[in-house]
Formats: structure tokens, sequence, C-alpha cells
């Protein structure tokens, strides 16, 4: 999730110089605030079934 919304942030406009902290963290908050405003949600399309399948080895088998 963090990675989706670093990449969301990065496209829309923080991806330029910002010439100081304060402006960065000015501009971050209000990008965050429009963000959940928002409510925006990430649609998993991963499963959990999906995940046993793929990397059996990572769940156990119980008997």
């Amino acid at each position: 999730m963090a990675e989706i919304e670093l990449n969301k942030i990065n496209n829309h406009g923080l991806s330029e110089r910002i010439p100081g902290i304060e402006q960065m963290r000015r501009q971050a908050a209000a990008w965050n605030r429009r963000r959940n405003k928002e409510s925006c949600k990430i649609n998993w399309q991963f499963t959990t079934a999906d995940a046993r399948i793929k990397q059996k080895h990572l769940y156990p088998q119980f008997k």
C-alpha cells in the first residue's frame, strides 16, 4: 500500500524539485488531505487463495 501511495504522490505533482522542507511538508499535507477526502481504496486482486497456490512453499499444510 505504501508503494502505491508513493507512486500516486509522485505522479500527482510532488515529483518536481521543492526548494525547502516546509514547502514540501505543506504540499504533502495538502495532497494527503485531498487523498483522504476522496476516500481512495485499493482494489486487491491477489487473494489469500491465490497466494496459497502461487506461494505454496510459504503456507504450511496441517493435517
